[in-house]
């Protein structure tokens, strides 16, 4: 199973659509907002969201969506990466609610290679998260920088730090 990918792997256009999407429940909801201390009554007070909000129940916290679709992108996009270096735009599209299944996919928008190591190159990306009917609730885009063939090799190749068994 691939675990990221090197620099020359990545092509522009290219879409890797991230698998399995994740249903969110409620107590993943409250433990990321209370791990997070993000205490808002529109995700953790099902009577407040019910009687004072548009949506009439609590609303998934945007940043756990978007903590999801990150770590679904890893296998695809940055399982090797040497840094992630910057999030350039984060929009949350559309509400999450308890019980929705979230899927994604990224776009490889550009790469280049770095001006300052021969080793590694930057990679940007714009990662879309959807619900189970479709509907987009989640867009960033990101730059990560990530090892070129000769890195890997220098340092061990595919799985570099795995111990051999003694016996």
């Amino acid at each position: 199973m691939q675990f990221g990918r090197s620099y020359e792997e990545f092509e522009v256009g290219a879409v890797y659509k991230h698998w399995p999407g994740k249903t969110v429940t409620e107590s993943d909801d409250h433990l990321f907002c209370l791990l997070t201390m993000n205490h808002h009554p529109l995700h953790l007070d099902a009577n407040y969201a019910e009687q004072t909000t548009q949506f009439g129940k609590n609303v998934v916290v945007g940043n756990y969506i978007y903590s999801i679709l990150l770590g679904m992108s890893v296998p695809d996009v940055s399982g090797k990466a040497i840094a992630n270096l910057e999030i350039e735009s984060l929009r949350h599209v559309a509400p999450t609610f308890h019980g929705d299944t979230i899927y994604g996919e990224t776009v490889v928008l550009d790469k280049w290679e770095s001006t300052s190591k021969d080793d590694r190159g930057i990679v940007q990306v714009q990662t879309k998260g959807y619900k189970q009917d479709g509907t987009v609730v989640c867009l960033f885009t990101r730059k990560v920088m990530v090892p070129k063939n000769s890195y890997l090799e220098a340092r061990g190749g595919e799985q570099p730090g795995r111990p051999t068994p003694l016996s």
